[in-house]
């Protein structure tokens, strides 16, 4: 999975300069990194799809749509894209902003080639991350749909913080099997502790 991943890591270059983009797309490419080109936040927001990974380079002052407005956009869409605010002005305000907003970084034109490649190294990292964590909460998703109905009853009073003792009866069960589907069901989860069993059943869907 990781090599698929890494294979389809993009730098998504957002920004109303053609001599920025050119630029920036070749000193990418050089480097090895697969970019895509956009002249506008418009232009962006009408091409992205759900499953683009990796990370956007935004131009914060840009004609129409400018970048923090841009970065907004993307935040109620639910896009995960780490962005990398690039901005000739140096702007404290802007970039207290953008950083509010979430941006994984704020670098100022002319930029350092290496600085830009460290934010989006980190960019990387962060985005892999969200990666693994989402792969990680959709097999548990399939897990919990697949506990019996026992054991999901079992982890609903857990959750809810009953013990054992107190769900035997509810259940009309013995104390030994409430421990024997509780043993059960979060060796299924690979969880050691409720507070983290707490923390998967907030996956599941309602039925």
């Amino acid at each position: 999975m990781e090599n698929r991943v890494d294979a389809a890591l993009t730098v998504y270059i957002v920004d109303d300069d053609p001599s920025v983009r050119d630029a920036l797309g070749l000193l990418l490419s050089v480097r090895g990194y697969r970019t895509a080109v956009f002249a506008s936040g418009e232009d962006f927001l009408r091409a992205w799809q759900r499953d683009w990974i990796g990370c956007l380079l935004i131009d914060i002052r840009m004609p129409g749509m400018d970048g923090l407005t841009l970065q907004r956009k993307l935040g109620e869409l639910k896009c995960h894209l780490p962005v990398i605010i690039i901005t000739g002005h140096g702007d404290a305000s802007l970039a207290r902003q953008a950083f509010k907003a979430s941006a994984s970084d704020f670098l100022e034109k002319p930029f350092d080639d290496d600085k830009l490649i460290a934010a989006i190294t980190e960019a990387f990292r962060q985005e892999e991350a969200m990666l693994k964590e989402r792969l990680r909460n959709d097999q548990l998703s399939q897990v919990l749909k697949e506990l019996t109905p026992r054991e999901r009853e079992v982890m609903d009073l857990v959750v809810m913080g009953r013990h054992n003792r107190e769900i035997a009866p509810e259940l009309g069960i013995s104390v030994r099997t409430v421990e024997v589907h509780k043993a059960r069901l979060m060796a299924k989860l690979d969880v050691s502790s409720v507070p983290d069993l707490v923390r998967i059943s907030m996956l599941r869907k309602p039925d």
